[in-house]
């Protein structure tokens, strides 16, 4: 098996990039998934080889898996990097990671170690619905009893009551400055963050020191970022290749794209690892790169996701090869994305969608549909509704982004593709959706009732008028032609 005690039974290219034996804890993480391990902990690895600075080890805690907490301690948090490319394929064993807990099963010492003076970061890949949050008004959901628990003064759940908690921690041992970082895809988001947390402490239920708020906005900045890489689920098959390359047993790889990018906002309270000399991109505002990444990037990748499923599709790449979605994608990149964009210095749009559609394409790493459309209504408010709402202030039509929202009902309404065949699809609002709405409804009863969501669409795209016109017409395309017909008949 990968462990310390075998990593010196490695090809010299398949070891760690650092002696993981020297590194010391400087990062705690909430949301040891695939994604933080294939993109800002390697980021962490490279900049301690290149800078000598071996204090910047991860404290992972994984939120809701119980299983990947124990499968990396086993591994004595070694685990292997696979990178799949048309033209490349190699593999790395990674080293950042130093301690792995379960945060539900071991409160208190996640909170000592947000506490801990030597931790100067803490970063999170919790995912959309992980803020408990309302996408629409961003704002924390007033009705969530975990997190009025959470502020009670309970071993905390909660990713956001975890956070308070070791703020709290922080303040009472005079531990110093932090930096927090939240790494999920939404606009602004380290200031979201900030809001939430401030939201938390003053709820009222909450138990929170009378001098915490005021402590955390002396002494914590939570800067935004634009993370972007394309990490699918790690399957049996790539589990097996990379233990034979390797010649131990990993139960713990992550496969992932060559591409890779990182921009951070340029707003620490303490020291950090030198990421700028690993690739990362330390820029004064981030704004521009994330709305380019969410609206382009992920907006597209939703739009193939609900239509490959409703068409049949299995992945992404394969979605993409009927020419139907790769036309309506270009078109509604270029007609309805890119006129909404203020792009970062030296951006080419066109460019950009190339690269991202070729990424896409890349059949070496098969992304399931199925993944990339989990949780529509947490992420759809920011990578389809932003630009909708954008479109509407101009009296632009959008369309494309009609159809791409109506993609979405339809799936969650109905769970089963274009032929009948059901698909499993998790959205926290599917059951709400479906119960209010009937399987019998007509179209223009399933958005109206989709309409009453706030959560998703707010009350401005509920109240108005062209954009339940353009909705309606997508969903009886859909209806009448299918996800196929459907997008092919968008001009």
């Amino acid at each position: 098996m990968l462990c310390l005690g075998n990593v010196g039974r490695l090809a010299p290219d398949l070891q760690p990039l650092v002696d993981p034996r020297e590194v010391t804890i400087g990062i705690v993480h909430l949301g040891v998934g695939a994604f933080h391990r294939a993109h800002q902990a390697v980021y962490t690895e490279a900049a301690m080889q290149l800078s000598g600075q071996l204090r910047w080890g991860i404290y992972a805690a994984s939120e809701r898996a119980p299983d990947a907490a124990g499968t990396l301690s086993a591994q004595d948090c070694l685990y292997s990097v696979l990178v799949a490319g048309p033209q490349l394929r190699s593999l790395r064993v990674a080293g950042a990671l130093r301690k792995a807990v379960f945060a539900r099963a071991e409160p208190d010492a996640l909170t000592r170690a947000i506490a801990d003076p030597a931790v100067k970061v803490v970063t999170l890949t919790v995912s959309e619905k992980g803020y408990r949050h309302n996408p629409a008004t961003r704002r924390l959901r007033e009705d969530d009893a975990e997190l009025d628990a959470d502020a009670s003064g309970r071993p905390p759940v909660t990713v956001l009551g975890q956070l308070a908690r070791g703020l709290q921690a922080r303040r009472r041992s005079d531990a110093g400055p932090l930096s927090v970082i939240s790494c999920d895809n939404m606009p602004a988001n380290g200031q979201l963050l900030q809001c939430l947390l401030s939201e938390l402490v003053n709820r009222p239920a909450a138990r929170y020191d009378a001098g915490l708020e005021g402590w955390a906005m002396e002494n914590v900045r939570f800067p935004s970022t634009m993370v972007d890489r394309i990490v699918p689920a790690t399957t049996d098959q790539w589990r097996e290749e990379v233990s034979q390359r390797l010649g131990l047993v990993d139960r713990a790889p992550v496969v992932t794209e060559p591409f890779s990018q990182w921009v951070v906002q340029d707003d620490f309270a303490a020291a950090r690892p030198a990421w700028e000399r690993a690739g990362a991109e330390v820029v004064p505002d981030v704004a521009p790169f994330e709305a380019l990444k969410l609206r382009a990037l992920n907006g597209s990748h939703s739009a193939l996701a609900y239509l490959g499923l409703l068409a049949g599709d299995v992945t992404i790449a394969e979605a993409l090869s009927r020419p139907n979605f790769e036309v309506f994608v270009r078109k509604m990149l270029s007609d309805e994305v890119e006129p909404t964009l203020v792009l970062p210095p030296g951006a080419d749009f066109g460019a950009y969608a190339g690269s991202v559609l070729a990424r896409f394409a890349n059949v070496s790493l098969p992304y399931r549909c199925e993944q990339v459309a989990g949780d529509g209504s947490q992420k759809l408010p920011q990578r389809i509704l932003g630009t909708v709402r954008d479109r509407l202030r101009s009296s632009s039509p959008f369309p494309h982004l009609a159809l791409v929202v109506a993609a979405w009902l339809r799936a969650i309404w109905l769970g089963a593709d274009d032929h009948g065949r059901p698909f499993g699809l998790s959205d926290p609002l599917a059951g709400q959706l479906r119960a209010s709405i009937g399987p019998s409804a007509g179209p223009a009863q399933v958005v109206e009732e989709a309409l009453g969501t706030g959560e998703v669409f707010g009350e401005d795209l509920a109240g108005d008028d062209r954009f339940r016109a353009s909705l309606q017409e997508a969903f009886m395309a859909l209806a009448r032609a299918g996800a196929v017909g459907a997008a092919g008949s968008v001009g």
